[in-house]
């Protein structure tokens, strides 16, 4: 098998799975985007005759698989930093929370 039919298969095996993910609600659309984004460059890049060697040519590479390792690395990068934000925004989240929870305890307590 081709291994560019592989890895269009694979590509798409991954989008399948991430979709049923947000059919069932194990993920929200934010952690699927973060995700889906990236799969779908891949898909294109997998797709395209050529479009590798042309953005190995651009970017001064000397093998194609170079330039998939640094666009892998940075690509786990961007990941890395946009889950940090999400976890970030969820903390600043779950602090508030607690905050108004203990202020309702407080009010209740003085009721009794």
């Amino acid at each position: 098998m081709n291994i560019q039919i592989l890895s269009i298969l694979f590509l798409l095996f991954v989008i399948i799975i991430i979709i049923n993910f947000l059919r069932k609600r194990s993920i929200t659309i934010k952690y699927a985007i973060v995700w889906l984004i990236p799969l779908f460059i891949l898909l294109i890049a997998s797709i395209v005759p050529g479009f590798l060697d042309y953005i190995t040519k651009l970017f001064g590479f000397t093998l194609g698989s170079n330039l998939v390792f640094a666009l892998l690395i940075g690509l786990l990068m961007l990941v890395t930093i946009a889950l940090t934000v999400i976890v970030s925004s969820q903390n600043v989240k779950i602090k508030t929370l607690i905050q108004e929870v203990s202020l309702l305890k407080s009010v209740g307590k003085k009721d009794e």
